[in-house]
């Protein structure tokens, strides 16, 4: 019978004969493999995913013991209906299964499933995503499953704030805050960022799932006159915030009757005289015959009727400043086809052969206007008409032409969208837009000293989105049509030309965020309209091959 060295002997013949081979009682023993039939557990996160509003998500599972879970049946689904939200079997991704609302948005990442993890990426993460989930492995003998929390968490719009009146010897201010997707908290701030107390606090769910915050505080001559309202996330650790400051004059001054009557009195004197001046200039305009004096007449009335509507406080109207804007071909992707009064821009069919100039954009399917805005106040309109993508707005002069980027104000991209039907501002994370009535025509007012790009419908005269920041580059027209990937999406985006007459040598009068009374130039034989209003996904630029 043999012993234990002449077998390791004769296994191991390379090992030279001076080293003394291992006794049994040495020799590792390693444990055995799991079998695929063996029994075992399904282990999720311990706490929720957090995850904002259009961007992602990576929900995470794993086996224990560690196994391969090459062949099994592996899924994700809605733990309320249990509808399928990703499935693998077979050793591939089964799309035909999932639901709907998740198609083309999930991601398995399996390059470590022969250790049994996997991991689930959500896209453009919707609020209807929240909630719980459940992961599951099956193999061909046994089941188990686990249960997993997704939190949607976005931000709200931007606090608005407006004075109510005297109280208390001081002055009653209250901040609003719409469309939270988690219960916010609101604070009001001084200068130095202390937390001031609030005179009353109301965090409410509206109709839609969506939290309302309004929070009011009394500001007294002795106290903090310039404070901010600060709405807050606290799944996300991000706040809006909007500030104001009271001049010494809203204080009252004795008794307030006295201050409400100083004011109250020069008002209806102004008032009395501009009606007086109205019905003198009606008078004399029901006289005059010359040509045109009648539809001037009945458009100031309804000018001023839109000017005297109650605006916000602290939003003036301002003066407008029309810009022909052109296409520059120099910056036009290869897939895009001008017109060649450069007005017109839309997708081709084939990608044409020009040069690869530095200022051209690709593979971004965009390009810019040839005006570069160095200060004042601009505006123009785009027609888009029936398509269904398009992306307007303005950017750096000097943003990177070469790579796909993401819109941000911080890559130097203000940016609107329309795609698969949502619209979008290209914040981060993007801002869904409610749009009631679907914009035929576009206006992107521009005012460099503000920081501001607002975008209007005009064919509601409405107000979709304002962009806040600093700049100090040049910045330019920024254009997209998208792809024609359908018949309705073919058709060109059209600059609207600038008005031969009717802005008069002053400008045009523009109501600033939530004070309307502009008048836009039609486009395309359109009639003209006024626009005004208020409101405060990833966007990434598309590319062609």
């Amino acid at each position: 019978e043999k012993t234990a060295e002449s077998v390791f002997s004769i296994l191991c013949p390379t090992i030279p004969h001076n080293i003394k081979p291992p006794s049994p009682s040495t020799i590792p023993v390693l444990p055995p493999l799991p079998s695929p039939q063996t029994q075992f557990t399904v282990t999720g996160p311990d706490h929720a995913v957090t995850a904002s509003l259009g961007g992602e998500a990576v929900l995470s599972c794993h086996l224990s013991p560690r196994m391969s879970a090459e062949n099994m049946e592996v899924g994700w689904v809605r733990s309320q209906d249990s509808e399928i939200v990703h499935l693998y079997r077979d050793g591939q991704d089964q799309y035909g299964q999932q639901m709907l609302e998740y198609s083309g948005r999930t991601e398995l990442l399996r390059d470590d499933i022969t250790n049994g993890r996997v991991f689930l990426r959500i896209y453009d993460i919707q609020p209807s995503d929240n909630g719980p989930y459940k992961c599951f492995f099956q193999s061909s003998i046994f089941y188990k499953d686990a249960l997993l929390e997704l939190q949607v968490a976005g931000l709200g719009s931007d606090p608005v704030i407006s004075v109510e009146g005297h109280q208390d010897g001081g002055i009653r201010v209250v901040c609003q805050s719409s469309g939270w997707n988690s219960q916010p908290e609101a604070q009001w701030r001084d200068l130095q960022g202390q937390i001031l107390p609030s005179a009353s606090e109301n965090i409410a769910q509206e109709a839609n799932g969506l939290f309302q915050a309004e929070i009011a505080i009394v500001i007294t001559e002795e106290s903090n006159q310039k404070v901010s309202c600060c709405v807050r996330n606290p799944l996300l650790d991000q706040e809006r915030k909007t500030a104001i400051s009271l001049a010494e004059l809203f204080f009252p001054r004795g008794n307030p009757w006295t201050v409400a009557l100083g004011v109250i009195l020069p008002l209806l004197a102004v008032l009395t005289a501009l009606a007086s001046y109205c019905f003198w200039r009606q008078s004399r305009v029901k006289g005059d015959v010359m040509r045109g004096v009648g539809g001037n007449m009945v458009r100031d009335r309804q000018r001023f009727k839109n000017q005297t509507k109650t605006p916000a406080p602290g939003h003036d109207s301002v003066t407008l400043s029309p810009v022909d804007v052109t296409l520059d071909p120099d910056t036009a992707n290869p897939w895009l086809v001008l017109s060649e009064d450069r007005k017109r821009v839309r997708d081709g069919d084939k990608r044409q052969n020009l040069p690869d100039n530095p200022e051209r954009f690709d593979p971004c399917v965009c390009v810019l206007g040839a005006e570069g805005f160095v200060g004042g106040r601009r505006y123009w309109e785009v027609k888009v008409g029936e398509k269904t993508g398009w992306e307007l707005g303005v950017c750096r002069e000097s943003v990177r032409r070469k790579e796909l980027v993401t819109y941000t104000p911080r890559n130097g991209y203000w940016v609107m969208v329309l795609r698969d039907g949502k619209y979008s501002a290209c914040t981060s994370p993007s801002t869904p837009l409610p749009v009631s009535v679907r914009p035929r025509q576009v206006g992107i007012f521009l005012d460099y000293e503000a920081g501001e790009v607002s975008f209007y419908n005009v064919t509601d005269r409405s107000h979709l989105f304002t962009f806040t920041g600093t700049f100090s580059t040049t910045l330019r027209p920024y254009f997209s049509p998208g792809y024609s990937a359908g018949p309705t999406n073919t058709a060109p985006l059209i600059i609207c030309p600038v008005p031969a007459q009717g802005w008069g040598s002053r400008g045009h009068r523009w109501g600033r965020a939530l004070v309307g009374g502009v008048r836009a130039q039609g486009c395309g034989g359109e009639p003209r309209a006024e626009v005004g209003g208020s409101q405060n996904f990833f966007c990434l630029g598309q590319q062609k091959t």
